[in-house]
């Protein structure tokens, strides 16, 4: 099935309008990205939450409609609610249903990720070498292929851990790929919570794929019994955003056992002060890594 897509460069003030204004039209799906970017794995989708706004000055808005939507319609609607737009801020495309959902497998190709720790896509095969661990993925639409900073972080830290019988929970699973990777470096199971139902998804046929589902649990954000979580992590690992990890720092904090490992991850460089001093009233040796603009902070629950 073909689809049209709806590509807009604009700032990031203007989202609330233009989004509005998209879906008033009719729009599948709207995604936002960082319009000022250097390359395109720096370019992190992020879907604000009800009242937010993006973090970037500039941002990239990508809307799908189906094929058969009035182009000049969409047009003569947008200019009317934002008249300062102009021809070279917009741009309509048509796109076959293959193109939108697999065009990253073009671009992604296996990584390392500290000592042990290599992610490939599903349709390559790995070699077989000893003391490799690999996890074969298909992120879907969700969120998560390492490429990003942040999820490159999270797995270096995984990689650094003993997580042998070790009971894990990764806080915003996406695609899965961190639930994955702490699985097959030994943790004994992993509970994958997510917002978003296309996460939940990926998550479940990527461990599959890779025969770690015995092994998994996934949940919706607000279908699981927080108190049954209580203590239960040896580590855990929250690859969202600065916002949340400051609003969710008490739960998260309960569900880690005493002597238990933390990362937090989605965090830019600027924000990591106050989320130091948020945590440490809960955990110790609090260490800040940097990644380009991103860091990621790990930390010890204290006994």
């Amino acid at each position: 099935m073909p689809w049209l897509e709806l590509t807009l460069t604009l700032p990031a003030r203007d989202q609330d309008r233009i989004e509005a204004a998209l879906e008033d039209l009719g729009a599948l799906s709207i995604t936002l990205r960082d319009a000022d970017a250097e390359t395109p794995d720096e370019r992190a989708i992020f879907e604000p939450g009800v009242g937010e706004t993006p973090l970037w000055s500039m941002i990239v808005m990508d809307a799908l409609f189906e094929a058969t939507t009035d182009r000049g319609n969409v047009l003569q609607v947008l200019i009317e609610r934002v008249p300062e737009l102009e021809p070279a801020q917009i741009d309509f495309r048509d796109i076959a249903d293959q193109d939108w959902t697999r065009v990253w497998m073009d671009q992604f190709k296996p990584m390392q990720f500290g000592r042990r720790l290599w992610i490939y896509p599903w349709n390559i095969e790995p070699p077989d070498v000893a003391d490799t661990v690999i996890v074969r993925l298909d992120p879907g639409l969700a969120f998560g292929t390492g490429t990003h900073p942040t999820t490159a972080l999270c797995l270096e830290w995984l990689d650094g851990l003993n997580l042998h019988d070790q009971q894990v929970i990764d806080f915003g699973c996406g695609s899965g790929i961190l639930a994955l990777a702490a699985l097959k470096l030994g943790a004994a199971s992993v509970i994958g919570i997510d917002n978003d139902p296309q996460a939940i998804t990926a998550t479940i046929d990527n461990a599959e794929r890779n025969g770690v589902n015995d092994r998994l649990q996934v949940f919706l954000s607000d279908q699981f019994d927080a108190d049954q979580l209580l203590a239960s992590a040896d580590a855990l690992v929250a690859n969202i955003l600065a916002g949340p990890l400051g609003e969710l720092a008490p739960q998260l904090a309960a569900f880690v056992k005493p002597g238990g490992k933390l990362a937090l991850s989605g965090i830019l460089c600027e924000q990591a002060d106050d989320l130091v001093v948020r945590y440490a009233e809960w955990f110790g040796d609090l260490l800040v890594t940097t990644h380009g603009d991103w860091v990621r902070i790990c930390a010890t629950r204290k006994t």
